[in-house]
This record gives C-alpha cells, structure tokens and sequence, in this order.
C-alpha cells in the first residue's frame, strides 16, 4: 500500500478508470502534453494517447459543451477547469444542458460526465484562483457536487463520480494537493456518493466540514480534547446530495453542532445544513447551531489569505461558546 498525495491518488484514478473502461476520457486546457497545471494528469496521454487526453482550447464553455456531447452519445469524460473560478464561462452549458438532460429527454438521454474543478484559497493565487463557490453547483437540480478530503477518498470518490450515471462536479481543495500523505490501497476502491463519514467519534458537539477545512477541523477538535471536550468529526464529502442521515444521528446524540467551510457564509452550505438540522432535529438540540466560515468578501492576497480561512483557533472559540450556550 503506497502513501500518495492528493495529486497522485487522483491521478491513479484516472489511470484505473481509463484502462477499466474504454469510454473514459480527459479532456481540458494543457491535461496532455503538458500533464495538467498541478501535473495532475501526468503520464495520462503517454498511457492512454491523444485521442483520449485531449488538449483543448482556452474555452471553458466548449470544454463543457464537448464533455455534455460525448456524454450523451454514450462516452464517460471527465473534464477539467483549470480553476473553479474559470467555469463560470462555462455554467450556463453545466445549468442548462448537463443539469437538465436526463429530466429534459424524460431519461432518454443522460450526461454521465465528471467536470474536475481546483478550488479554495490557501496556496497565494491570484485572482479567481481561490474562491469556493460550491453553493453554484449544489444550488442546481441535475448535479451532483463532491468535495474529498484526503488522498484516499479523493481516489475513490473519483472513481465513483466517473461510473456515475448523471453530471458530477468534483471541487478539489488545491491547498491539501501536496500538504500530506496517506496509504492508498493497490486495489481499485470507491465511494458512495451522498455518503459522509464519522472521522473521529464524540459525544459532546459535533464539528461538520469538508474538503480543505478538515485537517484544520481535526486540529480544532485535538485542541477540545485536551480540554476534555470529545469532539465528533464529520467528513461530508459529497455537498449534494447531503447524507441528512449523518448528520442527524450525530447532533441528536452530541445536541450541539458546528459547520466549517470556507466558503463565504452568506447562503453557504453551512446555512443549509442548519435549516436541515433545525427541522428534523430542533428538540434534541441544547444551543444554537453555529458556522465557523469565511466572510462575506472576495478572498484576499497573499498576506491576508490566512486571516479570511477558519483556522483551529476561530473554532475552538465558537465550539466553547456553544458549549457554554443553551438552546
């Protein structure tokens, strides 16, 4: 068992999906010749040949509008933005076409196609380089939005985001590209999408997040414990659709939660979470439901970037305040 990065255990999916199924494969700006911005695609075209890592035009809109077509005709490709700030240009073929062909056809037609998208601050970038915008992609009918967390998960979300039947957007947090290791399995694995994972178990709050924001919301929770709060992690992974199951059990048990994410907190994620929670479990809760996030501005340069992120400390304040609170 191997210990990858982020950037190699997705690249191994890649890899697998494209020697398991012929239908696979990667299209987007510079994933051929040149192995991806991040190298992320490294070796693809060398395996797999041009007419299946296909370098594309600057054009995000034809990136996507090419992926929807080969979709539909009956192939699985998984298509690249360079940054998640670049897909704008291409929403409205991800909205109107990807989103809506299988309920458009009344399930004729699908799009059973992956669009790979590098998202969040945290490694100095320039402008739309760093926002999350999650809440783009999950506010819309027809996609599916995943967020790994790790190089194990990100493998195998992957791969299950490929074999999905219907449009899947894949946020992947750049910031933990090659911030760690971690032992992945020679053998193809997968995910279920729709699934969250109880990463560390507690009893006394629990502490929603994904993507970039775990690390630093297990860090936060090691610091509780030292305190003699325990502290339940929860990894989301998949954004939409949420696993409200999870969710549930763990704040009906523990009474008080928290939502970490970076993105903005104004119609975050974290606020839909919080009415989700607030009515199917309002009575088992003993404080206010809290979001730990980034603020209501664009993401700022270089030597303010920390400041905008949640760090350990910000919710280490917020779980004591909850702590201390009552409903």
């Amino acid at each position: 068992m191997a210990e990858l990065t982020m950037i190699e255990a997705l690249n191994k999916a890649l890899h697998e999906a494209m020697e398991a199924d012929d239908r696979v494969l990667v299209l987007g700006e510079d994933v051929g010749v040149d192995g991806g911005i991040f190298r992320l695609t490294q070796g693809l075209i060398e395996s797999f040949g041009e007419e299946r890592v296909i370098d594309t035009p600057l054009a995000e809109s034809a990136i996507a509008g090419m992926a929807i077509g080969l979709a539909i005709y009956g192939l699985r490709p998984v298509a690249e933005m360079q940054f998640s700030g670049f897909s704008y240009l291409a929403f409205n073929q991800l909205e109107a076409h990807a989103a809506r062909m299988r309920w458009r056809s009344q399930g004729r037609f699908s799009a059973p196609m992956v669009v790979r998208m590098p998202y969040g601050a945290g490694v100095r970038a320039l402008e739309h380089h760093s926002e999350s915008r999650e809440a783009y992609y999950a506010h819309t009918p027809g996609l599916k939005l995943v967020v790994p967390s790790g190089p194990r998960n990100a493998r195998a979300l992957l791969a299950s985001a490929i074999e999905d039947p219907d449009p899947v957007i894949f946020f992947e947090p750049k910031a933990l590209y090659r911030s760690f290791r971690e032992e992945v399995p020679d053998d193809p694995e997968s995910l279920a999408l729709g699934k969250a994972r109880v990463v560390r178990e507690g009893s006394d709050i629990t502490l929603i997040a994904y993507g970039a924001m775990l690390p630093r919301t297990i860090e936060a929770a090691d610091s509780l414990a030292s305190d003699g709060v325990e502290a339940e992690v929860i990894d989301l992974m998949t954004i939409s659709p949420i696993d409200d199951a999870t969710l549930e059990e763990s704040v009906r048990k523990c009474g008080r939660a928290i939502i970490v994410h970076e993105a903005p907190g104004s119609f975050g994620p974290a606020g839909e979470i919080i009415a989700r929670l607030v009515e199917t479990s309002f009575y088992h809760l003993e404080a206010p439901l809290r979001r730990v996030t980034g603020f209501d501005i664009h993401v700022p340069y270089f030597a303010r970037e920390q400041a905008y992120l949640p760090d350990a400390d910000r919710i280490v304040a917020v779980a004591r305040e909850t702590l201390d609170a009552r409903a």
